[in-house]
């Protein structure tokens, strides 16, 4: 048996499942303010207080949304996205949704970046976009954060909750990062903390976005989707197969999913819808070149 679960069959033995595995006991400062989050206690805001700000600082080749340019083509795709998930919740409670996709390659991380973005752009709605995807994390190379201390780090009881996380300054949007890296994600995804985490996140958020790996490489997505409340699944046109994604669905094992984001689209059909329109009301908005972005090659559509 592994030394998690040595440690789990410990803490379940003496009674304290509450923090997680190797967390410090509750007389410790950091470790009331953990405990609070999992046991629903009265410190939740208390908890954000303490999490560090970082500034944005995506890369220049990152394709991350700019929302301060609202009517760019990508930017507008994600907003109908986020308009339709905000109605979803008005109908059945959702909080916590997974982003995954059939197979590598998709677009599932910049998809799961830039919903979490359109989410965050609007005013009281916190939204916390974490990176469950500890085989091959890219959260944190997006916007230009350290990949520890994250999720990994917390669940292994090396940090409280609130320095795993990071604020991006200017936005209501948190950052979980993945954590240093372990040997086996998928038996920290079975933790019982994990469970208890997500259940209890959305005290402190309108939406926790998920990353995950592909469905159809490791098992970690199925699980996510099992302990949340929705499942968005990315294609990417010419890429995806009609056959990968029915073997996708297939293997879901609860029936959680909300739709499916179409990724790939070229940047200049999407310009092509939005261009004209805007053009019209905002030309000021424009700017030069505004036919040289038309231009390139590689955009996003995002669709349910």
């Amino acid at each position: 048996m592994s030394r998690v679960h040595d440690a789990l069959r410990r803490a379940e033995q003496s009674g304290t499942l509450s923090p997680p595995v190797g967390r410090p006991p509750a007389g410790n400062g950091e470790g009331r303010a953990a405990a609070a989050v999992l046991d629903g206690g009265p410190n939740l805001a208390d908890l954000l207080e303490k999490v560090q700000e970082v500034s944005f600082e995506p890369g220049a080749d990152s394709l991350l949304i700019d929302v301060s340019r609202p009517h760019e083509a990508p930017m507008e795709e994600f907003r109908t996205l986020r308009t339709r998930l905000n109605h979803m919740k008005t109908l059945q409670p959702i909080h916590s949704v997974v982003v995954t996709s059939a197979s590598p390659a998709e677009g599932k991380s910049l998809s799961a970046a830039n919903l979490a973005l359109a989410e965050a752009h609007l005013a009281n709605n916190p939204t916390l976009l974490a990176d469950f995807d500890f085989r091959r994390p890219v959260m944190h190379t997006l916007f230009g954060t350290t990949r520890s201390p994250g999720i990994t780090d917390y669940l292994l009881g090396k940090c409280a909750l609130h320095e795993a996380m990071r604020k991006i300054a200017g936005m209501n949007l948190y950052l979980l990062p993945a954590g240093e890296a372990v040997i086996n994600p998928l038996e920290l995804l079975n933790l019982r903390e994990v469970k208890l985490l997500i259940d209890r996140l959305p005290s402190l958020f309108n939406w926790i976005i998920l990353d995950s790996p592909p469905l159809l490489f490791a098992a970690d997505a199925n699980l996510l989707s099992t302990l949340c409340h929705g499942t968005l699944l990315v294609v990417r046109i010419g890429h995806t197969t009609i056959d990968s994604v029915t073997r996708a669905m297939q293997s879901l094992c609860n029936n959680n999913v909300l739709g499916i984001v179409v990724n790939g689209a070229r940047r200049g059909e999407l310009y092509s819808k939005y261009t004209y329109y805007h053009s019209y009301y905002t030309p000021k908005e424009r700017g030069a070149g505004g036919e040289d972005e038309a231009g390139q090659d590689e955009g996003a559509e995002a669709k349910l």
